[in-house]
């Protein structure tokens, strides 16, 4: 029997304010998994050294293609610019990373909740206040990402992580709860959501987290899930 293919899409906000594109976790997580790629074949390959024996066992039949996509930081077309790469992909999994500057571990989000309450204005320079996001939608949606088999798998790899019910009001959370109103009406296909913190920068210049460490998270959560969905099959 021939491998299985496996379609994740990975996406992470373009640009932050103030930021630059060197130190943008969101940016950079999206852009260097689906550089690295997720070898789950077994091969000798450094990137996915971290994989654990159980998980490349359930998939070892399966090739991960991951393609990644930026998305502006804006209400009215970050998740229009995310939904067209779902439909020309038709992903089984969509995972997406938006930083959390006072973050210091990465936060494993439960849930998305239907409002907008901006603190401040997009980069359509647009403030939306106490608005939903989906008029007449589920007051939130829930993952059916396995956070728990995903927060022992952190452990077993010494990456610091939380579990979020709180994305906050912003692009991120409206982001969210589009891609789980998507899979809510896919079949099969999971939608997660990781609040990352700022990339770590020496001589204790800004507090945070190796870029590397944030790349190996968001890979153990696609591996994570992928073994799960099958373990249900």
């Amino acid at each position: 029997m021939g491998a299985v293919t496996s379609r994740i899409v990975v996406c992470g906000f373009e640009g932050y304010e103030d930021l630059e594109e060197s130190q943008n976790p969101s940016r950079l997580v999206a852009t260097r998994l689906a550089d690295e790629g997720i070898d789950v074949s077994g091969a000798d390959t450094s990137a996915d050294t971290r994989i654990d024996t159980s998980t490349r066992e359930l998939l070892s039949d399966t090739r991960i293609e991951v393609t990644s996509v930026l998305l502006p930081l804006s209400f009215a077309h970050a998740w229009p610019t995310l939904e067209a790469t779902l439909r020309e992909t038709r992903p089984q999994m969509v995972l997406a990373t938006g930083l959390k500057t006072r973050a210091r571990t990465i936060a494993l989000e439960r849930c998305a909740r239907n409002i907008i309450d901006a603190p401040r204005p997009d980069a359509d320079d647009v403030q939306p206040q106490n608005t939903s996001i989906i008029e007449g939608g589920p007051a939130a949606y829930w993952t059916r990402i396995p956070l728990r088999a995903v927060s022992r798998q952190f452990a077993r790899q010494d990456i610091p992580a939380t579990l979020s019910s709180d994305v906050g009001t912003f692009v991120c959370n409206a982001l969210f709860y589009e891609m789980l109103h998507w899979a809510s009406g896919e079949q099969d296909a999971y939608a997660g959501f990781l609040s990352v913190p700022p990339i770590e920068r020496p001589l204790g210049y800004t507090k945070g987290m190796e870029l590397q460490t944030m790349v190996d998270a968001a890979r153990s959560v696609v591996t994570t899930t992928l073994a799960y969905r099958k373990a249900l099959t």
